[in-house]
C-alpha cells in the first residue's frame, strides 16, 4: 500500500463556531465531514476533553500547527486578525533569512488556541506545486509538530514511508519575532511521502528555550491528528502527537 498523508484531524470544542472562523478568516470550504483548502483536507472532530493547554508557546511538546500558503502574507494577516486570530509571531510577518528558507512567515492561533501559520514564498523560490495558483489562500504546505529527538521521530515517521526532504538550523531575530520566544535555537527536519508534494510533515527539535512539559489526551483540544494510511487506527509518535490511519480510499 501506497502511503499517503491525507491531512489533518482539528480537535474542536465548537464545530460551528470552528468552520465559521477557518471559512471566514482563512478562506476554506465546509463539507459533511470538515474543511478544504485548495487540494488539501482538515477534518473536524468535536472534543469533550480539556481546553488547549497553558502556556501556549511556540516550543511546547502539545504544539502542532499546520502552515497555509498565502499569495498576499500582508492581506492574509489582516483578514486573520479582522476575523479574531490571536498572535504568536510578536511583530507581525517576518521575513527569514535564506538559511531558513528565505519565506516570509507569521504564526498564529485560532479562537480555541490552535496554533497556525502562513507562509508566502518569493517569487524567484516558490516550489513547483505552488507556482501558477490563484486566490489569496493556496492550501496548505505542511504540518509542524516540536519534537524532543530528531533521530527517533525520523526513525518512527520512516516506518509509515516518510523520509528526509531538507533540514534547516534556524535561529536570529527574525525566528525569535516569529515564534515569540527569545533567542530560540530550532533544528527544522522537513520529511514526506516520495512522490507527494504537499502536505508534509516538519519536526521543530527546539534546543532553547527550554520546552515545557505536560500531556494530553486523544479528547482533548490539543490532539490534532496527521491523517495517513498504512498506520495503526490511532497510535502516537515518540513525543505523544497522534497518527490516525484511514482508508486511501477517503476523500
Amino acid at each position: 500500500m501506497k502511503p499517503v498523508l491525507h491531512g489533518m484531524r482539528l480537535m474542536t470544542r465548537d464545530r460551528v463556531a470552528c468552520t465559521d472562523f477557518y471559512c471566514t478568516a482563512l478562506g476554506c470550504s465546509a463539507d459533511q465531514d470538515g474543511l478544504r483548502l485548495g487540494e488539501q483536507r482538515i477534518w473536524l472532530e468535536v472534543a469533550n476533553g480539556a481546553d488547549y493547554p497553558q502556556p501556549r508557546a511556540s516550543n511546547d511538546p502539545w504544539f502542532q500547527h499546520f502552515a497555509i500558503v498565502v499569495s498576499d502574507i500582508g492581506a492574509a494577516f489582516e483578514r486573520a486578525s479582522r476575523h479574531g486570530a490571536t498572535a504568536i509571531s510578536t511583530v507581525g510577518p517576518q521575513l527569514l533569512p535564506a538559511s531558513s528558507g528565505g519565506v516570509t512567515a507569521w504564526k498564529f492561533r485560532d479562537p480555541e488556541g490552535h496554533p497556525l501559520e502562513f507562509l508566502q514564498f518569493p517569487p524567484d523560490a516558490t516550489p513547483a506545486h505552488w507556482q501558477h495558483r490563484s486566490g489569496l489562500f493556496l492550501g496548505i504546505d505542511h504540518t509542524a509538530i516540536v519534537i524532543a529527538n530528531t533521530l527517533a521521530s525520523e526513525a518512527f515517521y520512516r516506518t509509515l514511508g516518510f523520509e528526509r526532504l531538507a533540514q534547516t538550523h534556524n535561529h536570529g531575530p527574525a525566528q525569535a519575532a516569529l515564534d515569540g520566544l527569545a533567542a530560540p535555537q530550532v533544528l527544522v527536519t522537513a520529511i514526506g511521502i516520495p512522490g507527494q508534494a504537499a502536505p508534509h510533515l516538519e519536526l521543530l527539535d527546539y534546543f532553547s528555550p527550554a520546552a515545557a512539559t505536560g500531556s494530553w489526551t486523544e479528547a482533548d483540544v490539543a490532539a490534532t491528528r496527521i491523517v495517513v494510511n498504512g498506520a495503526p487506527s490511532l497510535t502516537r509518535d515518540p513525543d505523544g502527537h497522534f497518527i490516525e490511519s484511514i482508508s486511501p480510499a477517503a476523500p
